[in-house]
């Protein structure tokens, strides 16, 4: 099947997340406005959810709420790959060439950005009722001890699955929300595909950031407490521990279980496979929820990864080039951005929220105030209807989506390397495990490196690149 008989909705979010990975030929967007002394200025990635998504919904909101005397916010959409947002931020603050005010980081930047002294330590007017922060998301905001951000959206990989293909090929199971091992994993994948035309599951290996993912979730899984640094950036991984994880990675992306295009796979090519019913099985994040249910409704199923799930998301952040009443302001923002009310909305958007509470059961989580289109029902709409679909939050088994498989897979989520440098970190990884998804004999079942031979070599050149 071609991408050209994709459903809509799915041809949509491809098309969008075309456009957050390209090369961006168009310079970033600057910030224009007469009245410098009253804008602040938010710099993030592309929303996933299009054009006038939930993000900007949530800018208007305040804006609305401050009046038209008062301090109004703008969105600036940074174009290109997440390594590239982080290069044209990291040149804008350093430069001084465009008036950032509030930026929305990758969870892994923060440390980066902090440690280069491009963002300001935040007071306690910047976060809403702290206890209410998810832990494991809420201590991706600090570095040295203080608080940098404030957590906007989380995530955490998911593993989506076709119930249809299930039924066909008579598998023992086709609910899986309760959870699934990957022995059971590779069980079902012989049932869809008994010949090993590699049609199992697919997922990021690509050399981007994605395979540094799937790595660190291998790793994860197999050894328990599992880092490559601890909370000062300092390098504590053995050379047992990582052959261990070569080996989990190996194992769990073999020839014969995984996609064949998978080692040259991001986000929008693993999701294309799916969607075409190319593979039965996708590793991926909570976005994609709503688009894919709303294409294949009650022949999509979603469980929790088997083994251990990367946390990732966006935190947002006051630079350090604000200061008096106008960091304050900021701050304020960053506040309304995140409170229980916003976080619900975002829920409802198909990000991960950040907040335990907007995983309560309905009647009891915040209500979704500050962007009425994504209401949790038509009532609370000012038109009398619901202007976006979301998929039902209960599966038939009676399991809920956001609080028995979203939330405890965001609660348990494992960290990627805590450290001012995970650009080299995440370079290393990417080089070093290139040697799993070489062509034979280096590859999978090939007579190439061996799973300690690899790990040893990635133990070197991670010790070259961290401290400790």
């Amino acid at each position: 099947m071609t991408a050209r008989r994709l459903p809509a909705a799915v041809l949509s979010l491809l098309s969008l997340l075309a456009l957050a990975s390209c090369t961006g030929g168009e310079g970033q967007e600057q910030p224009q406005g007469a009245d410098a002394s009253t804008r602040i200025v938010v710099a993030s990635g592309q929303d996933v959810t299009g054009k006038n998504g939930i993000r900007q919904q949530l800018i208007d909101a305040w804006n609305t709420r401050e009046g038209r005397h008062g301090y109004q916010a703008r969105l600036v959409e940074l174009p290109g790959s997440a390594d590239q947002q982080r290069s044209q931020l990291l040149g804008a603050l350093q430069s001084g060439s465009a008036d950032y005010d509030v930026v929305n980081l990758d969870v892994t930047w923060i440390p980066e950005f902090a440690e280069s002294g491009l963002i300001r330590p935040l007071t306690d007017a910047a976060v809403k009722s702290p206890e209410d922060l998810i832990p494991s998301v809420n201590s991706t905001s600090y570095w040295d001890g203080e608080r940098y951000a404030v957590p906007f959206n989380s995530d955490a990989g998911l593993l989506y699955y076709r119930k249809d293909h299930l039924r066909k090929a008579g598998a023992s199971r086709t609910e899986l929300s309760g959870g699934v091992t990957w022995d059971e994993l590779r069980d079902l994948i012989d049932a869809v595909d008994p010949a090993g035309d590699n049609a199992g599951w697919t997922t990021q290996l690509a050399a981007y950031e994605g395979r540094t993912v799937n790595a660190i979730e291998a790793f994860a899984s197999a050894v328990p407490d599992f880092r490559l640094t601890d909370r000062d950036g300092k390098y504590v991984a053995t050379r047992e521990q990582l052959t261990a994880g070569v080996t989990e990675l190996r194992a769990r992306t073999a020839r014969a279980y995984t996609l064949k295009e998978a080692p040259e796979s991001r986000e929008a090519e693993s999701l294309s496979a799916f969607a075409e019913g190319r593979t039965t099985f996708l590793r991926h994040w909570p976005y994609v929820y709503p688009t894919l249910y709303e294409t294949f409704k009650g022949k999509l199923g979603v469980a929790r990864l088997p083994g251990k799930a990367v946390l990732g998301g966006q935190n947002l952040a006051v630079t350090s080039s604000m200061s008096g009443q106008r960091a304050a302001k900021a701050e304020e923002l960053i506040a309304f951005l995140t409170d229980p009310d916003s976080e619900r909305c975002l829920l409802r958007a198909g990000f991960a929220a950040t907040r335990a509470s907007a995983y309560e059961e309905s009647g009891t989580a915040p209500d979704c105030r500050h962007a009425p289109a994504y209401a949790e029902t038509p009532s609370a709409s000012p038109t009398g209807e619901s202007t976006v679909r979301t998929p039902p939050d209960r599966f038939a088994d009676g399991t809920s989506y956001s609080r028995e498989i979203l939330y405890p897979a965001l609660k348990e989520a494992v960290h990627r390397p805590v450290t001012p440098l995970y650009g080299a970190v995440n370079r290393t990884l990417i080089t070093e495990l290139d040697a799993l998804y070489d062509p034979p004999p280096r590859g999978p079942g090939g007579s190439g490196l061996g799973d300690a031979e690899i790990a040893k070599s990635l133990d070197e050149a991670l010790r070259e690149v961290l401290p400790g």
